[in-house]
Protein backbone atom coordinates (compact mmCIF):
# COMPACT_ATOMS: atom_id res chain seq x y z
CA UNK A 1 0.00 0.00 0.00
CA UNK A 2 1.32 3.30 -1.00
CA UNK A 3 2.06 6.11 1.64
CA UNK A 4 -0.77 8.81 0.91
CA UNK A 5 -1.96 11.87 2.79
CA UNK A 6 -5.25 13.45 1.86
CA UNK A 7 -7.08 15.96 3.72
CA UNK A 8 -10.83 16.12 3.60
CA UNK A 9 -10.86 19.98 4.15
CA UNK A 10 -9.71 21.02 0.14
CA UNK A 11 -9.20 18.75 -3.19
CA UNK A 12 -5.56 18.33 -3.81
CA UNK A 13 -3.85 22.06 -5.25
CA UNK A 14 -7.07 23.58 -4.14
CA UNK A 15 -7.74 26.78 -2.68
CA UNK A 16 -7.19 26.47 1.42
CA UNK A 17 -10.56 27.41 3.15
CA UNK A 18 -10.75 30.67 4.68
CA UNK A 19 -10.84 28.83 8.54
CA UNK A 20 -7.57 27.67 8.13
CA UNK A 21 -5.79 31.10 7.42
CA UNK A 22 -3.77 32.87 9.95
CA UNK A 23 -5.99 35.57 9.94
CA UNK A 24 -9.26 34.24 10.14
CA UNK A 25 -10.10 30.81 12.98
CA UNK A 26 -6.25 29.94 12.53
CA UNK A 27 -7.49 26.09 12.82
CA UNK A 28 -5.12 23.30 11.23
CA UNK A 29 -6.73 21.46 8.85
CA UNK A 30 -7.71 17.65 9.74
CA UNK A 31 -5.43 15.26 7.83
CA UNK A 32 -5.66 11.34 7.02
CA UNK A 33 -2.59 9.22 5.83
CA UNK A 34 -2.79 5.33 4.92
CA UNK A 35 0.01 2.98 4.46
CA UNK A 36 2.26 3.82 6.15
CA UNK A 37 5.72 1.80 6.69
CA UNK A 38 5.51 -1.31 9.13
CA UNK A 39 9.10 -0.41 10.19
CA UNK A 40 8.39 3.28 10.70
CA UNK A 41 8.94 4.36 14.33
CA UNK A 42 7.72 7.68 13.88
CA UNK A 43 5.94 10.18 11.84
CA UNK A 44 7.05 14.01 11.38
CA UNK A 45 4.55 16.84 9.89
CA UNK A 46 6.10 19.91 7.89
CA UNK A 47 3.92 22.53 6.39
CA UNK A 48 5.87 25.75 4.64
CA UNK A 49 5.39 28.17 1.74
CA UNK A 50 7.95 28.33 -1.12
CA UNK A 51 6.56 31.14 -2.80
CA UNK A 52 6.70 33.41 0.40
CA UNK A 53 9.02 36.46 -0.05
CA UNK A 54 11.53 36.01 2.44
CA UNK A 55 12.43 32.33 1.56
CA UNK A 56 10.55 29.05 2.45
CA UNK A 57 7.89 30.06 5.27
CA UNK A 58 7.25 27.60 7.96
CA UNK A 59 3.95 26.94 9.47
CA UNK A 60 3.77 23.97 11.27
CA UNK A 61 6.55 21.16 12.33
CA UNK A 62 5.59 18.48 14.36
CA UNK A 63 7.60 15.25 15.19
CA UNK A 64 7.16 11.96 17.26
CA UNK A 65 3.97 11.19 16.06
CA UNK A 66 2.86 7.97 16.76
CA UNK A 67 3.31 5.51 13.84
CA UNK A 68 -0.09 3.75 14.31
CA UNK A 69 -1.93 6.90 14.18
CA UNK A 70 -4.16 7.44 11.12
CA UNK A 71 -4.65 11.30 10.93
CA UNK A 72 -4.95 14.60 12.80
CA UNK A 73 -8.41 16.34 13.71
CA UNK A 74 -9.08 19.76 12.64
CA UNK A 75 -7.86 22.78 15.08
CA UNK A 76 -4.58 20.60 16.83
CA UNK A 77 -3.69 22.34 19.75
CA UNK A 78 -1.49 24.48 19.85
CA UNK A 79 1.16 23.27 22.67
CA UNK A 80 4.34 21.61 22.62
CA UNK A 81 3.47 18.22 23.30
CA UNK A 82 0.34 16.23 22.48
CA UNK A 83 -1.37 13.26 23.85
CA UNK A 84 0.09 10.48 22.39
CA UNK A 85 3.64 11.67 22.60
CA UNK A 86 3.47 13.98 19.64
CA UNK A 87 5.86 17.07 20.03
CA UNK A 88 5.51 20.33 18.08
CA UNK A 89 7.67 22.88 16.94
CA UNK A 90 8.06 26.74 16.37
CA UNK A 91 7.24 28.28 13.32
CA UNK A 92 8.14 31.37 11.39
CA UNK A 93 5.27 33.36 13.40
CA UNK A 94 7.63 31.95 16.55
CA UNK A 95 4.47 30.36 17.74
CA UNK A 96 4.28 26.82 18.66
CA UNK A 97 2.11 24.01 16.18
CA UNK A 98 0.14 25.18 13.05
CA UNK A 99 0.33 29.08 11.70
CA UNK A 100 -2.37 29.15 8.92
CA UNK A 101 -1.59 31.13 5.56
CA UNK A 102 -1.28 34.50 5.65
CA UNK A 103 0.19 35.95 2.44
CA UNK A 104 0.48 39.48 1.34
CA UNK A 105 -2.46 40.33 -0.97
CA UNK A 106 -2.00 39.10 -4.31
CA UNK A 107 -1.35 35.88 -6.07
CA UNK A 108 -1.84 33.36 -4.52
CA UNK A 109 0.46 30.95 -2.40
CA UNK A 110 1.44 26.77 -2.70
CA UNK A 111 1.20 25.46 0.86
CA UNK A 112 2.81 22.09 0.96
CA UNK A 113 2.02 19.47 4.02
CA UNK A 114 4.56 16.73 4.32
CA UNK A 115 4.24 13.88 6.06
CA UNK A 116 7.13 11.49 6.80
CA UNK A 117 7.54 7.59 8.08
CA UNK A 118 10.87 7.93 9.55
CA UNK A 119 13.03 4.62 11.04
CA UNK A 120 14.07 6.49 14.32
CA UNK A 121 12.37 8.92 16.60
CA UNK A 122 14.18 12.10 16.34
CA UNK A 123 15.98 13.05 19.73
CA UNK A 124 14.51 16.63 19.51
CA UNK A 125 12.51 18.13 22.39
CA UNK A 126 9.41 20.22 21.81
CA UNK A 127 9.43 23.31 20.25
CA UNK A 128 12.48 22.45 17.76
CA UNK A 129 12.80 24.17 13.88
CA UNK A 130 11.91 22.90 10.50
CA UNK A 131 15.59 22.78 10.01
CA UNK A 132 16.26 20.93 13.77
CA UNK A 133 13.87 18.17 12.46
CA UNK A 134 15.22 17.84 9.37
CA UNK A 135 18.93 17.56 10.32
CA UNK A 136 17.64 14.72 12.90
CA UNK A 137 15.81 13.25 9.99
CA UNK A 138 18.77 12.86 7.60
CA UNK A 139 19.38 9.67 6.78
CA UNK A 140 16.11 8.07 8.77
CA UNK A 141 13.26 8.77 5.59
CA UNK A 142 11.35 5.52 4.90
CA UNK A 143 8.84 7.23 2.80
CA UNK A 144 6.96 10.47 2.43
CA UNK A 145 3.87 11.58 0.84
CA UNK A 146 2.64 15.12 0.57
CA UNK A 147 -0.57 17.18 -0.16
CA UNK A 148 -0.70 20.93 -1.61
CA UNK A 149 -2.95 23.33 -1.08
CA UNK A 150 -3.38 27.12 -1.97
CA UNK A 151 -4.49 30.23 -0.55
CA UNK A 152 -4.56 33.90 -1.83
CA UNK A 153 -5.63 36.84 0.48
CA UNK A 154 -7.09 39.58 -1.68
Amino acid sequence: MKFQLTTTAFAKGQPIPRRHAFDDQNLSPPLHWSGTPPDAKSLALICDDPDATTGSWVHWVMYDLPPDTAGLPEGVAKVPELPGGAKQGVNDYKRIGYGGPCPPPGRPHCYFFKLYALDTKPSLKPQATKNELLQAMNGHVLAETQWTGTYRRK
